[in-house]
């Protein structure tokens, strides 16, 4: 058993089924879907997927569109981590600036198992879907397939990402090598040094290019783990 399991394994459970050892896979589901945004970011993902396939107009540009997407995704995903996620609250004068992503954050890492802070909070979700299909319109003027095949790729990574990142912090455990890696990467992340392993849903290939996917033995467990920024 490694630091990082003995970690998890000693945090508070809460009463979820999903956060109890042994927990199944169609248990760790069953919670998923008792929470607003996936069904929120779900509903947006289908219903562009929907529309694509009913606009005609299947060109090459669609997989180009696909292929970029998943290109930079694990870029995006570690730019907004690093940058907005840890944002690291200032003070102008008597005013403390901070973000509702970047508290939610903190407090997610201070208690990894409290199952309301693993999802993105509703009140971004409900600014975010709105933003992405504006883009998705008018990013790809004249171009009403591409816009939608734009529109489906985001939401559905947006969904993927909602999913991963919440088995990660289930009690179901890794039983293939894919997710596993995934699964170590990020626990590594929470238990081990926060400054390191921002990536959540692939097994570091943003972390790889921007060097922060260290040899885990080389690096010293951080104090501020679950206290960001060494904040109350």
């Amino acid at each position: 058993m490694t630091d990082t399991t003995r970690a998890m394994d000693a945090a508070p459970r809460p009463r979820s089924a999903a956060m109890r050892r042994g927990a199944t896979l169609r248990v760790a589901l069953a919670e998923f879907l008792r929470h607003p945004t996936p069904w929120m970011i779900g509903a947006v993902a289908v219903g562009a997927w929907v529309a694509r396939f009913i606009v005609d107009g299947w060109s090459w540009r669609d997989p180009v569109v696909v292929g970029v997407l998943l290109a930079v995704s694990p870029l995006i995903e570690w730019l907004i981590h690093v940058f907005i996620l840890h944002w690291r609250p200032r003070r102008l004068g008597r005013v403390k600036v901070d973000t509702l992503l970047a508290s939610k954050h903190r407090a997610h890492h201070r208690n990894p198992r409290d199952i309301p802070l693993i999802f993105i909070p509703w009140q971004v979700v409900v600014v975010l879907l709105p933003s992405v299909v504006l883009i998705g319109l008018f990013a790809f003027v004249g171009q009403r397939g591409e816009g939608l095949t734009f529109i489906a790729m985001v939401t559905t990574f947006l969904l993927g990402y909602e999913w991963t990142h919440y088995l990660i912090h289930t009690d179901y455990k890794p039983r293939h090598a894919l997710y596993r890696a995934v699964w170590r990467n990020h626990r590594f992340h929470h238990f081990k040094n926060e400054h390191y392993w921002f990536t959540v849903t692939t097994s570091g290939t943003a972390d790889r290019l921007l060097r922060t996917h260290p040899d885990p033995e080389s690096v010293e467990s951080s104090p501020t783990a679950k206290n960001l920024h060494a904040l109350g």
